[in-house]
């Protein structure tokens, strides 16, 4: 008799269960298909890791299982199968806390396994029967009011008492992580350049809207309302962010500027110099979290004859906007996201705008990738099928890297077909076209190497009519006092420049901050060493640097989008949490430092 789906994974946990209680555990990695993956965040090896077929998987087995002490699997709700693959919800049990994971199935042999640290047994949030009561009953000669304490705290934290984290970055990364903290009763200060929360956003070009829907872009504990736009504009993102701080209760020093950080080995701390409200402040944390956005320092061209230029010229990120610009003559640098909605906001304002195409962009329209790539998890049907968004966020982080390409590929070969006349027109126009080296569109392009890719929300067809001017397959060469002479030769007359040229490493910001040789001993940030184009191998498995132990000891990484800061934002608290309350966090597959930028 066939045994039901649920039946399959319930045996597969019980066997999995007995081999990991055995005398020899590594024998658990027999019950993997021999190209089997185990994709393992924090509750397993204080780390996030990726084991990929049957060697890794017996050595990360052998090494772990003693230290974890795993217990209690249990499958959470029905398996399903699909196509011959069984996939099941699952809950289990370390020494530590309490997990949670996805497990698929084929031919009763596990194909991927996906284990998570929930949350810590010991040191659980304070919600639901643990909320907070928020009132002291009964009759005190010192009673404070809430007000009065949070005063205490922000006047106190940083001056007569120390923090235990430091999170250099104010944007919804650093929010949404101290929030974490916060939970977790992690004493930590935000320092931020910028006078409020949300002015990230709130500086940066008029037009710009989220790209992501908003089913993909809640923060941790307070989703968006029902009513919430789709696609959430700058200004309202920054309002949302600078209310979410304050509700959340986040110390959050705005208009404070980290100037150096330095590691004190013998103390085991950080000086952390910071300039506030005119005074230099000395922090001492025991942690410090780089949460400068998924992307580093600017990058600036350097063009000869940038000194000569009459004009007015600016990278992206310091651009204001189309006002102002109307009747002149604007040349973009670049064709991805930002370069796409600088051009339209400028023509939209009368400027005569040339966008100059070095490379190939991979373009999706807005509506076709809400409909065939996001929305199966990130939707209102998503929503009303009941998947939330931590289920969500699950299933995709279920699905390791290695493998992710191959269910991206056909997914993208139906955009092309569905947005073939969209695209030939495109191509028409002179514009570069790519769907990425292999084909698996935008989110391993973005996963890879961050840049290379624009989701069209109009801007597309002013290219494609020739209303955004448009130069590809050339640079600028030199730079004249009015003009811009591109590698071609030709020239085009300028009146203004915008640099749409991207970003860095992250790890700019650690020789900023801290030194060259502190960001040569972590190395790059970000890609997965796919051998792509910016991403050089050897393959790592998962990003680098992101959200987990790095080569310098207290020393963290935490960015990316919306939907990446919520998920691995939970993570990465759970890891600094465990080591403030002395926890042992035994690190297993540090990953080596192969490329330093």
């Amino acid at each position: 008799m066939t045994l039901t789906p649920t039946a399959q994974a319930r045996q597969w946990l019980d066997d999995w269960n007995q081999a990991l209680r055995s005398d020899q555990p590594a024998r658990a990695a027999d019950l993997f298909e021999d190209n089997g993956f185990w994709r393992d965040l924090v509750a397993f090896t204080w780390n996030l890791k990726t084991a990929e077929g049957s060697d890794q998987l017996r050595a990360m087995i052998d090494a772990t299982v003693a230290s974890t002490a795993p217990s209690d699997w249990a499958l959470d709700g029905e398996a399903t199968e699909t196509d011959g693959v069984i996939e099941a919800w699952i809950t289990f049990a370390t020494r530590l806390g309490h997990g949670e994971g996805h497990l698929r199935l084929r031919d009763g042999k596990a194909w991927t396994l996906l284990t998570t640290l929930k949350e810590l047994r010991d040191y659980p949030e304070p919600r639901g029967a643990n909320r907070p009561k928020g009132a002291r009953h009964g009759v005190f000669k010192d009673r404070r009011s809430w007000l009065e304490e949070r005063q205490a705290e922000q006047a106190e934290l940083g001056y007569s008492r120390q923090p235990y984290c430091v999170i250099i970055g104010g944007g919804q990364g650093g929010i949404g992580l101290a929030a974490r903290l916060r939970q977790l009763n992690v004493p930590t200060i935000v320092v931020e350049k910028n006078p409020r929360p949300g002015d990230s956003w709130r500086n940066r070009y008029k037009s710009l809207c989220l790209h992501d829907p908003v089913w993909y872009d809640h923060l941790p504990y307070l989703p968006f309302p029902d009513n919430w736009p789709v696609f959430s504009p700058k200004d309202k993102i920054g309002d949302w962010l600078e209310m979410y701080t304050r509700i959340m209760e986040i110390n959050y020093w705005g208009s404070s500027e980290c100037t150096g950080a330095r590691y004190d080995e013998q103390a085991g701390e950080w000086r952390v110099t910071v300039r506030r409200d005119g005074d230099t402040v000395t922090l001492r944390p025991k942690q410090l979290v780089l949460a400068t956005g998924m992307s580093g320092m600017p990058n600036v061209p350097d063009i000869p004859g940038m000194d000569s230029f009459e004009g007015e010229q600016h990278h992206s990120s310091q651009h204001p906007g189309g006002e102002g610009y109307a009747g002149k003559r604007c040349v973009v640098l670049g064709a991805n996201n930002s370069a796409h909605d600088i051009c339209a906001a400028l023509w939209e304002h009368g400027a005569d705008v040339t966008m100059v195409q070095r490379s190939s962009t991979h373009v999706i329209k807005s509506a076709t990738l809400m409909d065939l790539v996001l929305g199966p998890l990130y939707s209102e049907e998503a929503v009303a099928n009941g998947v939330t968004t931590e289920r969500a966020d699950l299933t995709f982080a279920s699905m390791p890297y290695r493998v992710m390409p191959e269910f991206h590929i056909p997914v993208y070969r139906q955009v092309a077909e569905r947005d073939a006349d969209f695209y030939q027109r495109l191509r028409d126009a002179g514009f570069m076209l790519d769907f990425g080296e292999d084909g698996s569109g935008l989110f391993m392009k973005y996963l890879r190497r961050g840049s290379g890719y624009y989701i069209d929300v109009g801007a597309c067809d002013l290219v494609a009519n020739g209303d955004i001017k448009l130069r590809s397959g050339v640079g600028i060469e030199q730079i004249n006092p009015r003009s811009v002479t591109l590698t071609d030769g030709s020239e085009l007359p300028a009146d203004l420049i915008v640099y749409a040229t991207g970003f860095g490493s992250m790890n700019g910001w650690a020789a900023r901050i801290i030194s060259q040789e502190v960001a040569d001993k972590v190395g790059k940030c970000w890609g997965m060493g796919s051998g792509t184009t910016k991403d050089p191998g050897p393959w790592e498995g998962e990003l680098r640097n992101m959200w987990k132990p790095t080569a310098q000891q207290g020393l963290w990484f935490h960015g990316g989008n919306l939907h990446q800061s919520r998920f691995y934002s939970r993570f990465l608290a759970l890891q600094l949490k465990a080591r403030m309350e002395g926890l042992e966090t035994p690190v297993y597959g540090r990953q080596d430092v192969h490329h330093l930028a």
